[in-house]
């Protein structure tokens, strides 16, 4: 029998630390490993084009799998299991890395880590929202957010340790012959071992999520059919995501802003400083994505909830313009990565935060799900298209496409129709 989860009008409760934790250990996973795979990727001989097919083809994976697991959570009432299964192939996906090379077998890897995000993301933020009372709902999401990217500002940190551990002992990065006789001497070495590390908290994170979570019983709906929960789907909610999907699509995976980085400021200072650079500048956006979760979520009851969205969403049109205009200078950078961790916390806490003001709790999984899908092609098509541009035609073509296309769905979001579901003090 499943336990039930504490509801109460006290919103950091064990399950909203339970989340928190479990999301910190597997965002340190996670993280680590994109930390430094833009430079592994160069290091086997692969493209900028090739990172981006990679990317958002495992974004379009996880995207479809969102809209499944979401909807059979509604249909059996058990969402718990396949979010432990979730976290699971995630933590387990990026030791693969270290076994490639060629692009081919990251994109394995890359696609089952987030095949298992895809499974459990829409589950665990129903959970989540049933966890609290639901004018908590800002600060819960927001705490999960901030306590999500602790983890993605460690594990970046983790691998930039490492790489300068590794390039002052060079012994080190050579992987024990007896146990991977096959790899030694590979290229990117060094990577290897970094990728075979985030095993650690990758496991870590199941453990968490199996044992400290509990889940609010829900009874099964057998009856549910999969397009019927979807078009049960308010008209508000669709036009909610039709700007999502717009700016989605301008939404490329931030390993591209690893590699502009890398690109621009390699030929001044050097491969291997630019390379730990970027790490840094990507643990820097990381910490202010930590910083402004929370309160982002918390002052989102005050402002109508799509035109909150945009000014997130515009902050993302900075940021990208940044990444257009890019000079070798690293406060150039600094700045850039400053914008780029400041619209992500809007971002991800906002769109979650948001789809509980527009369905109940009889179709929230499937809704959660549904905006994980409309995000994942989004994303799918931004980092290809980005990708395609930066090899073909050169980078400032990918990042001019992904201002315009940002623009747009920024627009749109401030035209969308706000919450039809109210609660606390929210609209009246």
């Amino acid at each position: 029998m499943r336990q039930q989860a504490p509801i109460t009008r006290k919103w950091l409760n064990r399950n909203i630390l339970g989340f928190g934790l479990t999301s910190f250990l597997s965002d340190f996973c996670h993280e680590m490993a994109t930390a430094v795979l833009p430079q592994f990727i160069q290091a086997i001989g692969a493209s900028a084009a090739a990172l981006g097919f990679i990317e958002g083809f495992a974004d379009a994976v996880s995207s479809f799998s969102k809209l499944g697991a979401g909807y059979w959570g509604d249909k059996t009432g058990n969402r718990k299991n396949l979010t432990v299964i979730g976290y699971a192939l995630t933590g387990f996906s990026k030791a693969v890395f270290a076994f490639a090379f060629a692009w081919p077998l990251i994109l394995v890897g890359r696609t089952v880590g987030w095949l298992g995000r895809g499974i459990r993301s829409p589950l665990r933020d129903a959970m989540l929202a049933d966890s609290v009372t639901k004018e908590y709902h800002g600060k819960a999401f927001g705490f999960h957010r901030a306590s999500d990217t602790a983890g993605a500002v460690a594990g970046p940190l983790a691998a930039f340790l490492l790489l300068s551990l590794i390039a002052r002992h060079s012994g080190i990065a050579q992987l024990p012959e007896h146990l991977f006789p096959f790899l030694s001497g590979a290229a990117g070495e060094k990577f290897r071992v970094i990728f075979l590390l985030t095993l650690v908290p990758g496991i870590l994170s199941v453990v968490t999520m199996a044992f400290l979570v509990k889940e609010k019983p829900h009874p099964p709906n057998h009856g549910l059919r999969f397009m019927g929960a979807v078009r049960a789907m308010p008209k508000e909610y669709r036009k909610f995501l039709l700007a999502v999907g717009i700016f989605g699509m301008a939404d490329f995976a931030p390993t591209l802003m690893i590699l502009r980085a890398t690109t621009v400021l390699g030929p001044n200072i050097g491969l291997l400083k630019a390379m730990k650079l970027a790490a840094l500048l990507y643990t820097l956006r990381n910490v202010v994505y930590l910083a402004a979760s929370y309160p982002i979520g918390a002052l989102s009851h005050r402002f109508p909830r799509p035109r909150y969205l945009a000014v997130g969403y515009a902050i993302a049109v900075v940021a990208f313009t940044g990444f257009l205009f890019a000079i070798s200078s690293i406060f150039w950078f600094v700045v850039c990565f400053t914008f780029a961790g400041i619209f992500i916390a809007w971002e991800d806490t906002m769109e979650r935060v948001a789809v509980r003001d527009y369905v109940d709790d009889s179709i929230a999984g499937t809704a959660f799900g549904l905006l994980g899908t409309i995000n994942g092609i989004g994303d799918f098509a931004s980092s290809i298209i980005v990708g395609a541009l930066w090899t073909t035609v050169g980078p400032k073509w990918g990042f001019a496409y992904a201002v315009i296309v940002g623009l747009v769905g920024t627009v749109l979001m401030v035209q969308a129709p706000s919450a039809i579901i109210t609660h606390g003090n929210r609209e009246k």
